[in-house]
């Protein structure tokens, strides 16, 4: 069960979860992406860049040896700087609305991810802002059917507290998150 746990959890990390979220915007929406070098640009700053943080870590003296620890504060620190350079990219091409909005999500979702478990010294999991946001966006663009996502939540949720990576307390802290970086983007996108 641990292994299955352990595949489910790799397969569900933010960086691949934004990838299908992009792959359904791109595929099933495409106005919403704005074309391919806006889907090109979402999946190195939100997918790939983040990705790096795992064969990087090894190499990179401060993280070098600290292991999963190492792992995690490496991955924030890739995905907070692809989520920038994205930002960057949706104002500068002009993006659509509702794609600079998934982009704003996932930079104020990092940032309170970082300034919750850095800061605030709340562990608040990565894992669950990076299931529950997709979703949350995905009940924004298309209505209630994506709602259909949330059991994929309900067993990452089960994965994590199974192995001993969060408490549930620190999954709704996660999923919240994410929920209410989606929420301020909006409005943030809206007054622009």
């Amino acid at each position: 069960m641990k292994k299955f746990c352990y595949i489910l959890r790799v397969l569900t990390v933010a960086p691949i979860i934004a990838a299908i979220t992009f792959c359904i915007l791109r595929f099933v929406s495409p106005e919403i992406m704005g074309g391919n070098l806006n889907f090109i640009i979402s999946l190195l700053c939100i997918t790939v860049l983040p990705l790096l943080a795992y064969p990087l870590q090894p190499i990179m003296p401060k993280f070098k040896g600290r292991g999963r620890d190492g792992q995690r504060n490496l991955a924030i620190i890739m995905s907070v700087i692809g989520y920038i350079v994205g930002i960057i990219c949706a104002f500068a091409l002009n993006m659509p609305a509702k794609m600079t909005v998934l982009l704003i999500t996932y930079f104020i979702s990092g940032i309170l991810i970082f300034l919750f478990n850095k800061a605030f010294k709340v562990k608040a999991s990565g894992h669950a802002c990076g299931v529950a946001g997709p979703i949350a966006y995905l009940t924004y663009v298309y209505g209630p059917i994506a709602l259909l996502g949330i059991p994929l939540l309900g067993i990452v949720a089960w994965s994590s507290i199974y192995m001993g990576r969060h408490k549930w307390t620190e999954l709704v802290v996660g999923g919240s998150i994410s929920v209410a970086s989606l929420f301020i983007s909006i409005i943030i996108v809206n007054f622009l």
